[in-house]
């Protein structure tokens, strides 16, 4: 695999780390990871892409870890949803302003000559807030959630109440066929919701696509995200 010239940044307590596309006005992709698996998954995509037998778009990936992943990654305050679980405290917005106004400006300044588009993606929590971002900022044009937790309370209702800032171009939306199978009263709904939100958007006009993979949340979790990544590339 061909090395790629990366960078890291420190901003806000979070730890940014961007593999920077050798060519001019390309995509880029904001990635939001809990164990730090930024670099797994670019070179999943670029994998992808190579048993595609086909030329993987140059992008540049930033991938942001060291977030308080319940507050920054929630839209408003859940309860825990198990008795070991933490709850949710609605950061999102406030994550949001320093994602738009202080990460994003510093990253855009590392690569080469204007970004094509912009995409949004995450995992679990994270592709929660990747799809709450478009109805609080109109700057990502793609976007990819992989295991959404859109079981989130008032979540779904959230999306059909409102309008986002800007539609964005292309959703991926994924689920393991196996995460809505427990008795967990919030999380056996996720399979249900996301394929409504799913269907809302393709009704809606925005290019979707819904994919189901073999498997619990837990399961194959960088591949996941990487195809999501590879499918948002590719539109």
């Amino acid at each position: 695999m061909e090395i790629r010239k990366s960078h890291r940044l420190a901003i806000g307590g979070k730890d940014i780390l961007v593999y920077i596309s050798p060519n001019p006005d390309s995509p880029i992709i904001y990635l939001h990871t809990f164990e730090e698996e930024g670099t797994q998954v670019y070179f999943g995509v670029r994998e992808m892409y190579a048993r595609w037998q086909t030329l993987c778009p140059e992008f540049t990936l930033a991938a942001v870890s060291g977030l308080s992943w319940n507050h920054d990654m929630s839209p408003w305050d859940a309860p825990a949803i198990a008795g070991k679980d933490t709850p949710c405290t609605g950061g999102a917005n406030a994550y949001l302003r320093m994602l738009t106004e202080e990460m994003i400006p510093a990253v855009e300044e590392l690569v080469p000559g204007k970004v094509l588009w912009r995409g949004l993606a995450g995992y679990s929590l994270a592709g929660l807030f990747a799809l709450y971002a478009p109805y609080r900022t109109d700057i990502f044009h793609r976007i990819a959630s992989a295991s959404g937790s859109f079981w989130f309370p008032g979540f779904q209702e959230y999306v059909f109440d409102n309008e986002m800032k800007a539609a964005p171009e292309a959703v991926y939306l994924s689920l393991g066929n196996k995460e809505c199978r427990t008795r967990n009263p919030y999380l056996r709904t996720v399979q249900e919701r996301t394929e409504k939100i799913a269907a809302y958007y393709g009704e809606k006009g925005i290019d979707t696509i819904y994919e189901l993979n073999p498997g619990n949340h837990f399961q194959d979790t960088a591949l996941r995200m990487a195809s999501g990544i590879a499918w948002i590339l590719n539109r």
